[in-house]
C-alpha cells in the first residue's frame, strides 16, 4: 500500500502549510517528479522559532491515557482537554523507577500545572517501523530487518506495529499487526533505489499511526543511513506536524558511519535526527557499525516499556492557538539532579476530519 502520495500530503496540510499541490505515481500511473528540497542546514530556522501554525488539526491522540483492565481487553478513559506526557527519569544515565506523583511538577509556559492522572506501566503500544529503502541501504537492510524485529519481540506482547518502507515513496507494506511473521513479511519488500524522502515518510506514518493505532501510547523508530534529499516537506514541517497531531515519540536510529555522505550532509542528516527525536520526547542514536544496532533496539524496547505517564489538564483555554511549552521536573530525596526527557510541548487540537489513504501494494489490519 503506498502511504499517501505527494499530493495527498498536500491535500492534508493546505491549511497548515504553504505548499503547492504536485502530481505523483501510484503504482502505475504517469509520474511527473516532485522538486527536491535541497535546504541546507544553514538555512533551517530554530524549531521553537518557525512561525507556521495550523488552526485546524487531527483529534487529540490517546498516548498514554490511563487504562482500566476489564475482561482481555482495556478501558481507555480520556478527557479532550488533557494533555498526556510520556516521560523517562534518569539519574545520570540510569533510569529511575520507583517516583511518585509528589515528585513531578509540571509547567506550561511557565505556569505550573496540576496533575491529575499518573501511573507508571508498562502500558501497550501502537508502533510504526519506518525504514529507509534507498540505494545505499542495501547491503545493511538485513541486519537493521532483524534488529526490528528483535525490537518488536522485547516489547510489550501486547503491542501492535506496522511497517513503511520508503525511498523518494513511502509505501505500507503491511499494517497494524502483532504477529512477527507478518512483520517480517513486510520488513522484506527490499527495493533499495531512489532517493531519501524520511520528512515524507515521517508524517505520512505519524498519521497512519495517530488515526488507526488503538494502544494508549504511540511511537515511531526511524532507521536511515542518509540525509533527506527527495520529500516536499522541510524538516520543521515534519517537526510541527507531528506537533500538531499530538503525536508519537520518534525514536531515530542514523547508520551515518563510513564515506557514504560527505561531512556537511552527515552534519545535516544528523541534526535533522536528533530534532525529530528531541522534539517529540525520543531519543536519537548514532551506531559506530551494524553491529551496534541490535542493543539499540533493545535500549529503545526497555525505554518506551518503563516510562511514566502524567496527565494535567490545561490552565490556558484550548481555544487560544498557538504553540505550548512544557517542562516536567523530578525531584526525589537523596537522587541528587534528576533529568526528565519528553515532549517539550504540544499543540491545542481540534477536529479536522479523516485522512486519506491510496490504495497499492498490501493493506489490511491484522492482529
Amino acid at each position: 500500500m503506498r502511504l499517501y502520495g505527494r499530493a495527498l500530503f498536500t491535500i492534508l496540510l493546505a491549511v497548515a502549510l504553504p505548499l503547492s499541490a504536485q502530481q505523483v505515481r501510484i503504482r502505475g500511473a504517469a509520474t511527473q517528479p516532485a522538486a527536491q528540497n535541497v535546504q541546507s542546514q544553514a538555512s533551517l530556522p530554530a524549531v521553537d522559532q518557525d512561525p507556521v501554525r495550523a488552526p485546524a488539526t487531527l483529534p487529540p491522540s490517546e498516548v498514554g491515557k490511563p487504562l482500566q483492565k476489564q475482561g482481555k481487553g482495556y478501558i481507555l478513559k480520556t478527557n479532550v482537554n488533557e494533555v498526556v506526557l510520556n516521560a523517562t527519569v534518569l539519574n545520570g544515565r540510569q533510569e529511575v523507577p520507583s517516583l511518585t506523583e509528589n515528585d513531578f511538577t509540571v509547567f506550561e509556559d511557565g505556569v505550573k500545572q496540576t496533575i491529575i492522572s499518573f501511573q507508571h506501566t508498562d502500558l501497550p503500544v501502537s508502533m510504526g517501523l519506518v525504514i529507509d529503502n534507498s540505494g545505499s541501504m542495501y547491503e545493511k537492510r538485513p541486519a537493521v530487518n532483524q534488529a526490528a524485529l528483535d525490537l518488536v519481540e522485547a516489547s510489550n506482547p501486547q503491542d501492535q506495529a506496522f511497517v513503511v518502507n520508503f525511498s523518494d515513496e513511502a509505501y505500507l507494506d503491511q499494517d497494524f499487526t502483532s504477529s512477527i511473521a507478518k512483520l517480517r513479511q513486510g520488513l522484506s519488500h527490499i527495493t533499495a533505489r531512489g532517493g531519501t524522502a524520511l520528512y515524507d515518510a515521517v508524517v505520512a506514518s505519524a498519521d497512519h499511526l495517530v488515526e488507526d493505532g488503538t494502544r494508549p501510547k504511540q511511537v515511531l523508530v526511524v532507521i536511515t543511513d542518509g540525509d533527506d534529499n527527495a520529500s516536499t516537506l522541510t524538516l520543521v514541517q515534519a517537526i510541527r506536524r507531528v506537533q500538531q497531531l499530538s503525536g508519537p515519540e520518534i525514536y531515530t536510529i542514523g547508520l551515518l558511519y563510513g564515506h557514504d555522505l560527505t561531512r556537511e550532509e552527515k552534519r545535516h542528516a544528523r541534526r535533522a535526527l536528533e530534532l525529530l527525536a528531541d522534539e517529540t520526547g525520543g531519543i536519537a542514536f548514532f551506531p559506530k557499525s551494524l553491529s551496534q544496532v541490535n542493543g539499540i533496539a533493545e535500549e529503545v524496547a526497555h525505554d518506551i516499556r518503563d516510562q511514566y505517564t502524567i496527565g494535567y489538564r490545561s490552565s490556558k483555554p484550548m481555544s487560544i492557538p498557538g504553540y505550548r511549552r512544557v517542562v516536567v521536573i523530578a525531584k526525589a530525596k537523596g537522587m541528587g539532579k534528576l533529568t526528565v526527557r519528553t515532549r517539550p510541548g504540544y499543540y491545542p487540537s481540534s477536529p479536522l476530519g479523516r485522512r486519506q489513504m491510496a490504495a497499492g501494494r498490501s493493506g489490511h489490519n491484522d492482529e
